[in-house]
């Protein structure tokens, strides 16, 4: 763990931007770290895009935004195939989805043709222009931001591209001290600048890093047993959930768990995978991809209660 420090660092330059939030940037720290896209969900004014903004500061890397819309087009995020009138020939023009940092900030706003059109880049982190694909480079990132409380003029985001965020992260009001000191700050517009502290060698190599954090045979056995729990909870006797739950967790929710708590062990300073680690990162990885029942639905049952219950059934081994 030789650059850890590099993480220490990385933080505090973040935090010069950012008050609170720290599960938001240890998230956004794991999802660049793993190559896993972060949702982030929160009612406006809670830093969402601010945070993005400070995180790409810190990283010596291209950064691009998008501000989705209802009018947005597939080729206004992906690129298109014109015509050249001086040459005669069709060329590709690129869009802003060539970068390694994509905020897509609002995702939610835009309707289903242009979230079809990140499905493939998300997934396989590659585009098809006309008869073209281009793999992007790595680093590759998708940040996206939604707000939870309007209806009008939003979309629901499609399972299957909610099964392709590694983490969705709610974000959540600060504290009363917190509050204070972001008034403050910006008032007096005395927030600090963020320099750069990771390029992208340093990413590989905490990349490597991160591969080397053990973790148990029985952890791991651990974590298949709480994702099969969610699809079959009369199995691991949930019975008291198992109406609630319309369909568990997919296989890359398995995947994710797997690179998620090596990545959080790595940023808590620690070279080995603890059930801590396993409960920090589970209802991040899951609450967007158990689908709850109409009969959940009806009776209002918050997903995150759902989960806590699978964590609390399933014996630690």
């Amino acid at each position: 763990m030789s650059l850890y420090n590099k993480i220490i660092e990385m933080k505090t330059e973040i935090k010069k931007g950012v008050i609170g939030q720290e599960s938001m940037i240890d998230a956004l720290l794991i999802g660049i770290l793993t190559n896993g896209h972060i949702l982030l969900e929160g009612v406006p004014g809670l830093a969402k895009t601010t945070t993005v903004k400070a995180f790409s500061q810190v990283l010596d890397i291209e950064f691009k935004r998008v501000q989705f819309t209802p009018d947005l087009l597939p080729s206004d995020i992906l690129g298109a195939q014109i015509y050249d009138m001086k040459t005669g020939d069709f060329k590709i023009k690129k869009g802003p989805i060539f970068t390694n940092l994509l905020l897509a900030d609002e995702i939610n706003r835009a309707p289903a043709k242009v979230q079809s059109a990140l499905l493939e880049v998300m997934q396989e982190r590659q585009i098809t222009l006309a008869e073209h694909t281009y793999k992007l480079d790595n680093p590759f990132l998708v940040l996206a931001t939604q707000n939870p409380i309007e209806s009008e003029g939003a979309y629901e985001l499609p399972e299957a591209q909610l099964d392709r965020f590694m983490f969705k992260i709610i974000v959540d009001y600060n504290t009363k001290e917190e509050e204070y000191i972001i008034a403050s700050k910006v008032t007096n517009n005395t927030f600090e600048t963020i320099n750069s502290v990771l390029n992208k060698d340093d990413i590989e190599n905490i990349k490597k890093e991160i591969l080397e954090i053990h973790i148990d045979k029985e952890l791991e056995e651990y974590i298949v047993d709480l994702i099969f729990a969610t699809r079959r909870p009369l199995e691991y006797g949930l019975e008291e959930i198992a109406s609630y739950i319309h369909f568990g967790a997919s296989p890359r929710a398995t995947i994710d768990m797997f690179k998620a708590v090596r990545a959080k062990a790595y940023i808590r300073g620690n070279d080995y995978v603890s059930p801590l680690d396993i409960s920090l990162v589970f209802k991040d990885v899951l609450r967007h991809r158990v689908i709850l029942s109409y009969e959940a639905q009806a009776n209002e049952i918050n997903i995150d209660d759902i989960l806590q219950t699978v964590l609390e059934k399933i014996q630690i081994p």
